[in-house]
């Protein structure tokens, strides 16, 4: 019963402190991972252990799935070459840098360990930045760049991650070993994903939502599962497997069905954050209480590998940015369809953007408490001290001060998405108008009166915005609202019951998401 209490209050707490970042334009990861900090050192606070097989499976495979979702491929293929310095580049100097600085630091640690300590904060959370971003209308093609990033860094930091562990606890991987098994996880996984995505089409066609939601999170598991115990990246093939079903299934799934799908899949991620950040909270007492007069060294080093992770990327992205200046001004720039120019204040911000997160606190997590030989793990308290510096400190001293970063620098966003918005909406409610041509019931005058109002707002300047054309916007609000409680007054006069009022409310609440009004 302590347990559950425990849980009941902790959930409560992530509560309050997402509530209280929403409302201070921070992302809530940042006050999580100071809730977190300070769970550390509550006096009789729950003794919770995680096995470390299960860290990367529970915390990333959903969250990971969730991302791939709200993914375009479009607008990866327009930004491959940043996306791909990014998750190559970036992540690779950041391992090398912070594996360079650990073995300066502390010469007793062997390379594989100090190569896995640097892939551990190597991969930076979209989700932080993107809380922040999302808020102050970032040009669209800073966003889908670290969109892409979030997504596919945590497959190349993991990979290095994986190879370097598996040094560490077996006793070395030569070069000649590496190289297939690398070529082998990347096309391997990405096949196993693409299979299991074609595989799983039959689930667009479960009618019940709780059930198919069900499915989801079991194959979400079975997939990655599956992956990691034929030899395969868990990561890439969910990424794969993710992207495919949500390119596949989205046109079969219906509205009564995405509506709570994404609704649920919302919470959990942010439950499993939550939760991330309290059970490494958790584990840093017995590892503070364990490391003594190593205190004062630990966590020196935990803040030079913060600052060398911060300068690594700054590095990587600026260098970056002004190569790609330079072969602009002498060959042009030329998108595939209109973008934002790179410019150096929109890379001082990607730059300022690499704050850490639920990823590196499951790789930390994931790191085995014991070698082959059965002798304890090298430095795995220093890696879990350290990962956690890095994630409080990106969180806070980078999450809390992008926004009025972007607000100095006057990034502003041109609105692409309403364009292409206002464009296809004409052209899909045309098609929807030519469906129902012949039609002359009263219903399809209806339709057409609606869809026809649409059309001709899409297509006006200065039109209200997507949100508000085809719904009807706050008129429908407020007759909405009116309806219920008239709704509400003939239940509380037992005119109707109970059972015909949760079908008119049913009704009301499909008419109210129908308004588009967030």
């Amino acid at each position: 019963m302590e347990t559950f209490e425990w849980i009941v209050a902790l959930l409560l707490g992530a509560a309050l402190l997402a509530l209280l970042a929403r409302r201070l334009g921070a992302p809530y990861p940042t006050f999580l991972a100071i809730g977190g900090a300070c769970l550390a050192f509550v006096p009789d606070g729950p003794e919770w252990t995680l096995d470390p097989h299960l860290a990367l499976t529970l915390f990333v495979a959903p969250v990971l799935v969730d991302a791939a979702y709200d993914t375009s491929l479009r607008d990866l293929r327009d930004n491959w070459a940043p996306v791909a310095g990014l998750v190559v580049v970036a992540v690779a100097a950041t391992t090398a840098a912070v594996a360079i600085l650990a073995r300066v630091l502390v010469p007793d640690m062997p390379w594989p360990v100090a190569i896995a300590l640097g892939a551990v904060v190597a991969p930076p959370d979209a989700a932080a930045a993107t809380a922040v971003v999302r808020q102050i209308k970032l040009p669209h093609r800073i966003l889908k760049i670290l969109e892409g990033e979030s997504l596919l860094n945590d497959a190349s930091a993991l990979l290095i991650y994986r190879l370097a562990v598996v040094a560490a606890v077996g006793g070395g991987v030569s070069f000649w070993s590496f190289a297939p098994i690398f070529l082998l996880t990347v096309f391997g996984s990405v096949a196993a994903g693409f299979a299991a995505a074609l595989f799983t089409t039959w689930m667009s066609r479960v009618p019940d939502a709780p059930i198919a939601i069900i499915f989801q999170f079991s194959l979400t598991f079975g997939v990655w599962i599956a992956a990691e115990a034929i030899g395969l990246s868990g990561i890439l093939t969910v990424v794969v497997y993710a992207m495919t079903i949500a390119r596949r299934r989205s046109a079969r799934l219906s509205a009564r069905m995405r509506v709570p799908v994404f609704a649920v899949w919302e919470t959990v991620v942010f439950v499993l954050n939550a939760f991330a950040f309290v059970l490494i909270g958790l584990q840093l007492r017995p590892i503070w209480e364990r490391l003594g007069d190593l205190r004062l060294e630990y966590a020196g080093i935990a803040l030079a590998v913060l600052a060398v992770t911060i300068l690594a990327r700054f590095a990587w992205v600026m260098t970056f940015n002004t190569a790609l200046r330079l072969k602009i001004e002498r060959r042009g720039f030329n998108p595939p369809r209109p973008m934002a120019r790179p410019t150096v204040n929109g890379g001082i911000v990607i730059s300022w953007a690499g704050m850490r997160g639920i990823v590196t606190l499951a790789a930390a997590f994931a790191v085995p408490e014991t070698l082959a030989d059965g002798s304890p793990f090298p430095y795995r308290d220093l890696i879990l001290l350290t990962a956690f510096t890095v994630v409080l400190g990106t969180l806070t001293i980078q999450g809390l001060t992008l926004g009025p970063l972007i607000r100095w620098m006057g990034l502003s966003d041109d609105d692409p998405v309403g364009r292409e918005v206002r464009q296809a909406r004409a052209e899909t409610y045309r098609a929807g108008l030519k469906a129902i041509e012949d039609d002359d019931s009263l219903q399809a005058k209806l339709v057409r009166k609606e869809f026809g109002a649409a059309i001709e707002l899409s297509e006006t300047e200065g039109a209200p915005g997507a949100e508000d054309v085809l719904g009807g916007g706050r008129p429908r609000l407020r007759a909405i609202e009116a309806a219920r409680e008239r709704a509400i007054e003939l239940r509380r006069q037992s005119v109707i019951g109970d059972d015909a009022y949760r079908v008119l409310e049913e009704e009301l609440d499909w008419a109210e998401l129908s308004a588009g009004l967030r």
